[in-house]
């Protein structure tokens, strides 16, 4: 269950008098000095806590991560991970439960055996993911509410993986969106409607290189809900495709689209935050319209199949808080890495924070957004 907030009640005057208010006094300076100011205090070489001092009642905050395969057992169990994956989860878990909403992308599917394994027009670059069932269950237990099923593996066990996965998803009371099937959801928490879709150039998802359907999608989606999310898996891939290039972009030479515009378009089709995955690396990040946009969060916990050397094995947390209204407040990049061949730990030398703040400052020099050292995204103050 997710964490609340819960509001500090000063006690009543402890006495009457010049005493009473002295002790008072004493009680508020000692408060003062201990209260947890995470998000404005801490220094890069201080591992940051999860709780803040953000007040619930004026943000909303939401979660995001890239890549999720917790193992296959396809074509063996020899690529599932040790403990049948229990714990591969456990270090991020208190990162990922405290956020109204988190969200992740399941680069696979969830079916115990059988399927019908893609045909790849190239079997040397062909890989096929079917997560045993259960897992979904770790999943649902680290904090995720909602998955993005739009990718380049979720169809990789045919219709019966489809179908096993949106089924197991509902079993465990997870959303799931991005599929023709399943085109979008909506998570209500706290009486708040989040809405959510996914986009992906792959067969059995929605189109990101048809721009007008998609935007068409999104202008309906945002008539049912107060927040509106949009996923994408786009872009090259690999070590070097690093940066947002504003141009239509290829792998093994099927047209992954123009992230840079399709982020544009659907935040003018009603969006509040769009980010990505695909590359497998960490991207840039951009304020558009005072909406924030994510190009890549990379491979987030991606277990025995997956490259995951220098920056392939960052696995950035995307936390971001947003004003009623949808538009960016501020944020932090909490810094994780894979290690043991896929398992999320925090990684004390920042990893994913450098390398976001670099490609935001080489591929969005205009942009207001700031990312300080310990990985703190705030809006720069500009005088004119």
């Amino acid at each position: 269950m997710k964490a609340k907030l819960k509001k500090i009640i000063i006690p009543p005057l402890l006495g009457r008098g010049v005493g009473g208010e002295v002790i008072l006094l004493l009680c508020l300076l000692a408060f003062s000095c201990t209260k947890d100011n995470t998000l404005t205090e801490k220094n890069k070489n201080e591992k940051p806590t999860t709780t803040t001092q953000t007040n619930p009642d004026s943000v909303y905050s939401i979660i995001m991560v890239g890549d999720m395969m917790l193992g296959t057992n396809y074509p063996s169990a020899a690529s599932l991970p040790p403990g049948d994956g229990r714990d591969i989860l456990s270090q991020a878990k208190e990162f990922l439960e405290l956020a109204d909403v988190t969200i992740g992308n399941l680069e696979g599917t969830l079916l115990n055996s059988g399927g019908t394994p893609k045909v790849c027009a190239n079997p040397d670059n062909c890989v096929a993911f079917r997560m045993p069932e259960h897992y979904a269950g770790y999943i649902k237990d680290a904090g995720f509410d909602m998955m993005n099923l739009a990718n380049n593996h979720s169809g990789d066990m045919g219709d019966i993986g489809r179908t096993s996965t949106q089924n197991t998803l509902k079993q465990y009371g997870i959303k799931y969106a991005g599929q023709i099937s399943a085109p979008t959801a909506v998570f209500i928490k706290d009486g708040i409607k989040f809405g959510f879709t996914g986009f992906a150039p792959n067969n059995g998802t929605l189109s990101i290189n048809d721009h007008k359907k998609a935007a068409k999608i999104v202008s309906e989606l945002r008539k049912e809900c107060d927040i509106l999310i949009v996923a994408f898996h786009g872009g090259a891939e690999g070590s070097g495709a690093t940066h947002v290039n504003r141009k239509r972009e290829f792998y093994l030479g099927e047209d992954r689209g123009n992230c840079y515009e399709f982020a544009h378009d659907m935040i003018d089709a009603g969006a509040d935050i769009v980010f990505g995955q695909g590359p497998h690396v960490p991207r840039g990040v951009e304020l558009y319209k005072n909406k924030f946009i994510a190009y890549s969060l990379g491979n987030f916990c991606t277990y025995g199949k997956f490259g995951l050397s220098g920056n392939l094995g960052l696995a950035p947390i995307l936390k971001l808080y947003i004003t009623k209204t949808g538009d960016f407040s501020h944020g932090r990049i909490f810094p994780f890495k894979q290690i043991r061949r896929g398992f999320p730990v925090y990684d004390d030398d920042y990893g994913a924070v450098n390398l976001m703040k670099a490609m935001t400052q080489n591929d969005f020099p205009d942009t207001p957004l700031d990312i300080s050292p310990d990985g703190k995204i705030t809006i720069k103050n500009i005088t004119p």
